[in-house]
């Protein structure tokens, strides 16, 4: 159950509010072109512009090396926002020191400051004390509605509440009941599709999933590494090597649960424009690489689909960014917007998928966060939000 205190649980009025935002979107030539994490916290912003807060905004873009780089500034962002509300909004330069100083003290109730790149200082992510209590020292009270960062221990997502009165977003909140809910406390049959190149990267959230999912549909390159632990010869596909053993051992104690493709596209090269051929489950030619799921395997996953109560999808299901390898996943996309299940989608992909289907309107829930979606997944604690206080 979400027990953290809320940002309506705070008295705002006339307070200074840093909120930390993940408005890590991308941005080519100046311009945002998805800003789905921009709109996703508008609710939290609203409401305290509406309770007579002056609001701070901070959060990270891309990757910059610790120091200041004008091709990760937030500056763009900033102009986005302040076409997307009515308040005043302002770009401060920096994230701390005088001139974050100056600005946040130069703040008014209904107006919005938006702070330079957290991460152009090495503090951030070593969630350095000195950067947590400067960034505290901008404001009265802090609230994280940062989701796709609440998995990193960071100065701007944990740390600052170390030093200021801290509650959660109504993003954070909405993603942790929907995300929390749809893992312990399911409508069933549970369904969770799986996919993306690494079996690596989701061998937890496999384990945690065996124990709550009633079936688990696997597909993307990870399902390559699956079949070769059943002993099929897998050619030139994408197989980890290292993680053969541990997919025989989660095979073993599946129970059942765990459904392969039963059909596979396969393709000359691994390129968009490949010879590409459909054979059934067997060994692969060689020379050839599995670079999505067969239409059979999509008539058996959409029937798993269609009679969930709750479906979990995080991954594509096979090399999406080839159009013509990108069908198995856009019809796993129809079906979990055709069922009639709760529905929870994360990844950039599986998100990505849903987007350009034009079905996300279908979807009970879309994730801002990735890793963070994936770690709820795998049962663990998510530091960003672990520091806030219990209600």
């Amino acid at each position: 159950m979400f027990n953290k205190k809320m940002v309506t649980d705070l008295d705002v009025q006339g307070k200074k509010v840093l909120v930390r935002v993940d408005f890590n979107v991308p941005i080519k030539e100046g311009k945002i072109k998805d800003d789905t994490r921009i709109t996703a916290a508008l609710p939290t912003i609203q409401y305290l512009l509406d309770h007579g807060a002056a609001v701070i905004l901070a959060s990270h873009l891309g990757r910059p090396k610790d120091e200041p780089d004008p091709a990760f500034s937030l500056k763009p962002v900033t102009d986005h926002l302040a076409k997307l509300v009515s308040a005043p909004v302002k770009f401060a330069e920096d994230c701390r020191g005088p001139i974050a100083q100056a600005a946040a003290a130069a703040l008014k109730p209904g107006e919005i400051l938006v702070l330079e790149n957290t991460r152009f200082y090495a503090g951030e992510s070593k969630n350095d004390p000195a950067m947590s209590k400067d960034l505290a020292s901008l404001a009265d009270l802090y609230v994280n509605d940062a989701f796709g960062t609440a998995h990193r221990a960071h100065s701007s997502t944990a740390g600052v509440a170390e030093f200021l009165p801290g509650a959660a977003g109504f993003l954070m909140e909405k993603e942790i009941k929907y995300l929390g809910n749809a893992i312990d406390n399911p409508v069933r049959p549970f369904v969770a599709i799986l996919g993306g190149a690494k079996i690596s990267d989701k061998i937890g959230v496999i384990e945690n999933l065996l124990k709550k999912a009633d079936k688990i549909l696997i597909g993307g390159g990870m399902a390559n590494t699956f079949l070769k632990a059943k002993g099929y010869d897998m050619a030139d596909s994408l197989v980890e090597a290292e993680s053969v053993e541990t997919a025989a051992g989660l095979l073993g104690k599946s129970e059942g649960k765990l459904d392969l493709p039963c059909d596979l596209v396969i393709a000359s090269a691994f390129d968009a424009e490949a010879e590409k051929k459909t054979i059934p489950l067997g060994d692969v030619p060689a020379g050839w690489r599995v670079l999505d799921i067969g239409p059979e395997t999509v008539k058996a996953f959409a029937a798993e689909i269609s009679s969930a109560g709750t479906v979990v999808w995080n991954g594509p299901m096979g090399v999406f960014e080839f159009p013509r390898f990108a069908e198995g996943t856009f019809a796993v996309a129809h079906a979990v917007a055709d069922s009639h299940a709760i529905s929870v989608i994360g990844g950039g992909d599986s998100v990505a998928a849903i987007n350009q289907s034009g079905l996300s309107d279908k979807i009970t829930h879309i994730s801002t966060g990735g890793g963070a979606s994936l770690e709820m997944l795998e049962g663990l604690e998510l530091p960003g939000l672990a520091v806030l206080a219990d209600k």
